[in-house]
């Protein structure tokens, strides 16, 4: 049984005045396996973060289904954990507080969950930092407390979605490699969304591409965990040519975006 399944699954917006819609997501299945790290690419506006949405419940498809564990997603989970492009995180808070603030309840002794605040905070490596304001952190280490604190849930599945997009190049590729490391240490099921293929090809075990909206499943790549990811390689430099050739022809065969009527979309 796959962890997260997505069959079928069709989505579209209706405009402003619910005479007309936009269709987002065309006929996608996907599968999500145990321990998988799946990035996921395509053209802007492809649907890419719509389908996360879908897979963590905060909204329905219009067709189709999403599941979790077999079981038809009806809603938000904290089994299914979401890390945004926004920090987002409670500025009254120091650091240990924000991380303390997504442990489960049932853990009500202070110490215990001091503890475990700051085992994550280790594991990103901010425990130095842990009575810090998230004012006084760059943008890189306020993301790094947002994984933390996802992390300190004890998800299922880490939904996420462009995560670094907006730090710099340098801060981006150094916490890539902080997840990659933190991902080999507990194997949790991943989906992250990313416009990068350098990205996309350090930490995935597979690597699935969406076509031009309506976005559909056009091709995926299965990578060995294990294999060395030196981007400078021939393997790699001939993998990453065939992913660019894809992504454009992704782009360039779009005939634009799906429009149907209302009357469609709830028949």
């Amino acid at each position: 049984m796959s962890v997260l399944e997505a069959e079928g699954v069709w989505k579209a917006f209706a405009d402003r005045r619910r005479t007309r819609a936009r269709v987002v997501l065309k006929d996608v299945t996907l599968r999500v396996e145990e321990n998988e790290f799946v990035c996921i690419l395509g053209p802007s506006g492809c649907g890419k973060t719509t389908l996360l949405n879908l897979l963590a419940g905060f909204d329905r498809p219009m067709e189709g289904h999403v599941r979790y564990r077999g079981e038809e997603v009806t809603g938000p989970s904290s089994q299914r954990a979401m890390v945004f492009q926004e920090f987002s995180l409670l500025p009254w808070m120091n650091v240990l507080g924000n991380v303390e603030f997504a442990i489960s309840k049932d853990i009500r002794d202070p110490d215990a969950r001091r503890e475990k605040a700051m085992h994550y905070l280790r594991m990103v490596g901010l425990e130095a930092f842990a009575d810090q304001m998230p004012a006084s952190l760059s943008g890189g280490m306020k993301q790094r407390v947002a994984i933390a604190r996802t992390l300190a849930m004890e998800p299922d599945v880490l939904l996420m979605d462009e995560p670094f997009s907006s730090l710099d190049e340098q801060t981006k590729s150094h916490l890539d490699n902080e997840l990659k490391r933190i991902w080999n240490m507990d194997r949790k099921t991943v989906v992250f969304i990313t416009h990068s293929i350098d990205e996309a090809m350090l930490m995935a075990t597979r690597i699935i591409m969406l076509s031009a909206s309506p976005g559909r499943i056009s091709r995926e790549w299965v990578l060995d965990p294990s294999e060395e990811r030196d981007p400078l390689s021939d393997r790699f430099i001939k993998l990453k040519k065939e992913i660019l050739s894809e992504l454009s022809l992704c782009s360039c065969t779009s005939t634009g975006p799906k429009i149907i009527t209302v009357e469609d979309l709830i028949s």
